[in-house]
């Protein structure tokens, strides 16, 4: 069988993840959606800033991931902010079960992409950071950024 090159065009980040969290592990999830939802998140109308994952009876639920309704979609649109099921497999499940339950860990979506013509989402397992690790991250970003630069004026002469 011919290797298929994955076609990934992302649709919405969670830009803000990575600096709140410290992302342990990443997990690629199928969404449960509908005919209009789909075609929506197509057109890029998704947002997932404020979106977090729970574990309910066993199943991952993602919530507060905006939607916008499709604009053709008339009778058939559903609710934007409703829960939307993600597809894990049940190893995969049990294993997040076990990180939920240590103190301090969240599900964070950090994208939303299309693989081929599904919709997929990265999720992670994150634990939040303290005032002063993010004060951390933005002086090594600001070091760096600034040692670029210095490189880069350097080597213009």
């Amino acid at each position: 069988m011919a290797d298929k090159k994955e076609n990934i065009k992302i649709l919405a980040q969670n830009k803000k993840a990575r600096h709140e969290y410290f992302i342990e592990e990443t997990y690629e999830a199928g969404i449960e959606l509908f005919g209009t939802e789909v075609k929506s998140v197509r057109a890029g109308k998704v947002n997932i800033s404020d979106a977090y994952a729970q574990i309910t009876g066993g199943e991952v639920f993602v919530k507060q991931m905006n939607i916008s309704p499709f604009e053709q979609g008339n009778i058939f649109n559903r609710d934007p902010l409703r829960e939307k099921k993600l597809l894990l497999h049940k190893k995969e499940i049990i294993k997040l079960i076990g990180y939920i339950a240590q103190d301090g860990y969240s599900l964070i979506p950090l994208s939303v992409y299309l693989k081929g013509s599904r919709v997929k989402m990265s999720l992670a397992v994150a634990k939040g950071k303290k005032l002063y690790d993010k004060r951390a991250d933005i002086a090594k970003k600001d070091a760096k950024r600034n040692m670029d630069r210095a490189v880069k004026n350097y080597n213009r002469y």
